[in-house]
């Protein structure tokens, strides 16, 4: 009887711990459906969010995230239903405090590892009477870009007043010297030297400004690389013979690629001559070409110092040099790789590098090859080149000179 009346004791304490069980459950259901009626957005919020094109996140009274857009994700504002960043929950504060819309540029860590950032133009409002709605627009690109343009201006500033500068007082020099026939002819060397980088570096800012407004997709048209490799060692002869610097051309191609050729001149020029600028005076400078898997690259190869892994990394940067001090004793611009940059991005290509420290360095430019080319159209006569003598009794692979052609007297773009 004592078992009995235990076990019924214990039935009954279960069977009351399941009806308060069950009751409680019903409540917080009854509670839970009146959260998510009171969580509705107002009339119409939810069609006009879809269509915004911005980022959006939708906060209640205490900053739990009711809606937010895949973008707003993306971009990490949110994560589960939590607001990550403290300027935004700020913005959400001062909102719900004075009532009044906000609207920042923030600059924002995109994720919780590294070291990567998005800046965002975020304007907080109210959305009915409990909730705020944030909306927020990537302008990380534009702002960049900007970034990027005054850098630009600021650079060019400072590098035409040096020329300029040293014309001046050149020119100061030569008005107080006048009776004195060798310091006339020492400064007027020195003017013609300044006037002559300063003509460059505006050739060079112009060359890059056309570049970047250039439509090769619209303008373009079937190209011989042939006829661009001779043309552009014809015009970088001058330099090379005033270092006795021989150039040399290995290997032909058969196909065309789609594009402008005098910016394709352009960039193979300022390759051919970076590398004799900054080749020792009686050496060599190779250029090598081949089509492999719808690729057309040429490379050019001097034997130079070589470039340090930290060069390597900034080398194709507007004005960067890796000795200031030489490049303008050389009469480099610091513009001549970045206009390499820009036109093999036009073209659909890239420029890379190879160098090592005491072995030179090679540059190589690879173009998309034209479809459809079967190599039977006559090639134009600057694209045959003559017969020379290189290589010989240097274990170097066989290649022919390209002569300069008579009459040439144009001077290479600046690297």
């Amino acid at each position: 009887m004592l078992i009995g009346l235990v076990a019924g004791l214990v039935g009954l304490a279960l069977g009351t711990f399941g009806v308060l069980a069950y009751r409680v459950s019903e409540k917080q259901r009854r509670l839970l459906d009146v959260d998510a009626e009171e969580l509705a957005l107002p009339p119409g919020a939810a069609e006009v969010l879809a269509v915004v094109g911005r980022a959006f996140v939708v906060v209640d009274a205490v900053d739990g995230v009711v809606r937010a857009s895949p973008a707003a994700y993306a971009y990490g504002l949110v994560r589960g239903h939590t607001v990550v960043h403290e300027e935004l929950l700020d913005m959400t504060a001062g909102v719900r405090r004075d009532g009044v819309i906000l609207e920042k540029q923030l600059e924002l860590p995109r994720g919780p590892l590294g070291q990567g950032t998005i800046i965002v133009q975020v304007r907080a409002a109210m959305l009915g009477e409990e909730y705020i709605l944030l909306l927020a627009d990537d302008r990380t690109e534009i702002t960049r870009t900007e970034e990027i343009r005054n850098d630009f201006v600021a650079n060019v500033s400072h590098e035409l007043k040096t020329p300029v500068g040293a014309i001046s007082l050149l020119a100061e020099a030569l008005e107080s010297s006048a009776d004195d026939e060798l310091a006339v002819r020492r400064f007027a060397k020195r003017m013609h030297k300044e006037s002559g980088r300063l003509a460059a570096l505006v050739q060079d800012i112009i060359e890059l400004s056309r570049l970047q407004g250039a439509s090769v997709a619209q303008e373009g048209r079937p190209v011989d690389i042939n006829a661009v490799i001779a043309e552009a060692v014809d015009r970088s002869q001058l330099p090379a013979e005033s270092k006795n610097i021989t150039i040399v051309v290995g290997g032909r191609t058969e196909g065309k690629v789609f594009g402008d050729q005098d910016l394709l001149v352009t960039a193979l020029r300022n390759l051919i001559d970076n590398a004799i600028r900054y080749s020792p005076a009686n050496t060599r400078v190779g250029i090598g070409v081949r089509s492999r898997e719808g690729l057309v690259s040429i490379s050019v190869t001097d034997q130079g110092e070589g470039l340090s892994a930290e060069d390597q990394e900034r080398v194709f940067e507007r004005f960067y040099r890796v000795d200031s001090a030489r490049s303008r004793h050389t009469g480099g611009t610091g513009l001549g790789l970045s206009i390499v940059k820009h036109v093999a991005s036009n073209h659909g290509g890239e420029v890379t590098l190879w160098s090592q420290p005491g072995q030179g360095s090679t540059f190589t430019l690879r173009l998309p090859e034209m479809e459809g080319n079967d190599g039977d159209e006559e090639l134009p006569p600057a694209a045959a080149p003559a017969p020379g003598r290189a290589g010989q009794g240097t274990g170097q692979p066989t290649v022919t000179q390209i002569p300069r052609a008579a009459g040439a007297k144009e001077r290479g773009a600046s690297a």
